[in-house]
């Protein structure tokens, strides 16, 4: 098994030849450390950098949204995503939302699960704190306090615990994934000879909504679209 000192050696090796612009080998020695299951936004984020230098737009794209999904509020990575978006083919408009729902979104995705789990576990935490200061003060006033504060503290875990469920359930059940063909066509049925809906190119975001065999998935749009492309031809992410 691979330690860590040998793990950071490779990540600064990887660095050193990305500042030096051999990017290939950087990419390679980045997704060598991804072999021994090592796995960070950095790490996603050096190699998205690789790829877009490479003008590898798929796999670029690939990386920084692996990289957003561990740190949704990075805005390095954030910034840089749109900049590689804007290398893609495809515009496709996402269907409009209204303000409150755009809310609840950016609230929902200004934390990962696990980002949602720890935030519940540092509330139920200070919840016991503040109970255990409300049973042993003697002061009335101290009393009062402690009760109104374990109380808001309860409607915020109660908070925390929804929204962690919910991001939970949409990403099991909303699998984005990257197109990784220069061209493909979506049909209208898991059927090569079925008519096309629409066509599609590297780097374009989907949501897999349902498999058909190992070889077929269907996919959604951002803008409501949906149509069957050959598995093989995008990466989950």
């Amino acid at each position: 098994m691979i330690g860590f000192s040998q793990v950071n050696e490779a990540f600064d090796k990887a660095n050193q030849l990305y500042n030096s612009g051999d990017y290939q080998k950087a990419a390679s020695k980045y997704k060598s450390i991804l072999l021994t299951n090592q796995h960070s936004a950095a790490l996603y984020y050096n190699l998205a950098n690789c790829y877009y230098k490479l003008n590898e737009i798929a796999f670029c794209i690939y990386y920084y949204e692996k990289a957003l999904l561990i740190e949704p509020t990075n805005k390095d990575i954030a910034t840089n995503l749109g900049f590689a978006q804007k290398m893609t083919i495809d515009s496709i408009q996402e269907v409009p939302v209204n303000r409150l729902s755009k809310l609840f979104s950016k609230i929902l995705n200004s934390l990962s699960v696990d980002g949602w789990a720890v935030r519940c576990v540092g509330l139920v935490s200070l919840l016991v704190v503040l109970f255990l200061c409300y049973f042993l003060s003697y002061s009335e006033s101290k009393k009062r306090i402690f009760f109104v504060s374990s109380n808001l503290v309860l409607l915020l875990l109660i908070s925390a615990l929804f929204l962690l469920f919910k991001k939970d359930r949409l990403e099991k059940s909303l699998r984005p994934a990257i197109i990784f063909a220069k061209e493909i066509e979506a049909k209208m049925e898991p059927n090569l000879r079925a008519g096309t809906v629409f066509t599609l190119h590297e780097g374009t975001k989907v949501l897999v909504i349902e498999n058909y065999g190992d070889n077929w998935s269907k996919i959604k749009l951002l803008n409501g679209e949906m149509g069957w492309i050959t598995s093989s031809k995008l990466k989950e992410l």
